[in-house]
């Protein structure tokens, strides 16, 4: 595990988790969510901002980064930190999802070719070959100085079969025993040596999930990570069959981390089962679409009913956003493609789902966690 990290589990509310993880660049807290920076920046948000809202840590893409700025600027920049002058931790994910999501020929065909040796792809910018190996990304990642790194996996699509989700489960196995052992070898740079985590696949097949389990907990890893529970199609229905196949197999002692799922609703569940760590796209991405989590659900200011509307988005909310705009002038901004609508609604929804998990956190300190749970989501859940 890497040499500046150490997970502590300090109290429990049946299946809900109160953690403190150290890293080289700082404390988090946990259960936590994690804003979503995929090319050194969370989308038309300040580092400033991420501070004030409450954001502990923030995710980087090492597909994206490899790609632009690539590893010669970041390596020159002495890693992403100093890059975009982030002062907390980062988590970077392998790229394989991306990898696999974003190269795609005519009629949605992927044009991977998967090996032994890792993954050929082309470049969504401009159809360069590329060529990931559990190695590489080992590298790249220790390049970007990353806290919290992920192995490249073989993250299947939510409609494979059970022997494709197999084989994805053996590869991602083969990949991960390259990749420790590389990571091992590895000496820190930029003063620090980051923690690697490993991945957990298996779709909704209770006896897959524990196939990969058993073959990725005999290395001593920082923490584990469950896949494959937010693709493209992914139900949720599904997705909650992953995590009961998954979660009771996680040792207590190690963190838990739920890749790219962050719905409110979503994250409470996720906390009630046992999860202590969060990413998703979701809140910039729905701001620039002018959507908005609110107490009561989310909102589409692009309605014609928010035109005169002058209440903050959500009265309960502390954001800089609420205490300094309304509706109506949110959706102004956003029918002009003002770029301001957009990172004030971004700014917003990170709040609100930052300030949720730091909620729970609270009530779990208190044994009222599941209390807390039903009273926010039959609000949020009634329309």
């Amino acid at each position: 595990m890497g040499e500046d990290f150490n997970f502590k589990l300090e109290k429990t509310d049946q299946l809900a988790r109160l953690g403190k993880i150290e890293t080289a660049h700082g404390t988090i807290e946990t259960p936590v969510f994690m804003p979503v920076g995929t090319a050194g920046t969370v989308k038309g948000v300040s580092n400033d901002e991420l501070e004030n809202l409450g954001a502990q840590i923030i995710l980087g893409n090492t597909y994206h980064l490899y790609l632009r700025p690539g590893m010669e600027i970041l390596e020159s920049a002495h890693g992403l930190h100093k890059f975009m002058n982030w002062k907390g931790p980062i988590l970077t994910d392998s790229g394989g999802y991306q990898v696999f999501s974003l190269s795609q020929g005519r009629e949605g065909k992927s044009l991977v070719k998967i090996t032994d040796q890792g993954a050929e792809f082309s470049s969504y910018k401009d159809g360069s070959k590329h060529m990931f190996t559990p190695e590489k990304v080992v590298d790249i990642q220790f390049s970007i100085g990353s806290d919290i790194m992920m192995p490249l996996d073989w993250c299947p699509s939510a409609e494979a079969s059970d022997s494709e989700v197999e084989e994805a489960v053996d590869m991602t196995t083969l990949w991960f025993e390259r990749a420790f052992r590389h990571y091992d070898s590895r000496t820190p740079l930029y003063g620090h040596k980051p923690a690697l985590f490993a991945i957990v696949q298996g779709g909704t097949v209770p006896k897959l999930r524990e196939k990969s389990f058993r073959a990725l907990s005999r290395f001593d890893v920082a923490g584990f990570a469950i896949g494959g529970v937010a693709n493209a199609g992914e139900s949720k229905t599904k997705q909650q069959a992953a995590l009961d196949a998954t979660l009771p197999l996680l040792p207590e002692d190690k963190p838990r981390y739920l890749m790219g799922v962050g719905e409110p609703e979503d994250l409470l569940n996720g906390i009630a089962a046992g999860i202590d760590m969060f990413d998703c796209v979701s809140p910039t991405r729905l701001g620039r679409h002018g959507v908005a989590y609110t107490h009561k659900g989310k909102i589409t200011l692009k309605n014609t009913s928010f035109r005169a509307d002058f209440d903050p988005l959500d009265t309960n909310c502390k954001c800089y956003t609420c205490q300094n705009h309304t509706r109506a002038y949110l959706a102004h901004l956003l029918r002009e493609n003002e770029l301001l609508g957009a990172s004030l609604m971004s700014i917003h929804n990170l709040h609100f789902l930052v300030n949720l998990v730091d909620r729970a956190r609270e009530a779990i300190k208190r044994s009222q966690f599941t209390q807390f749970k039903d009273e926010f989501l039959q609000t949020y859940l009634t329309k």
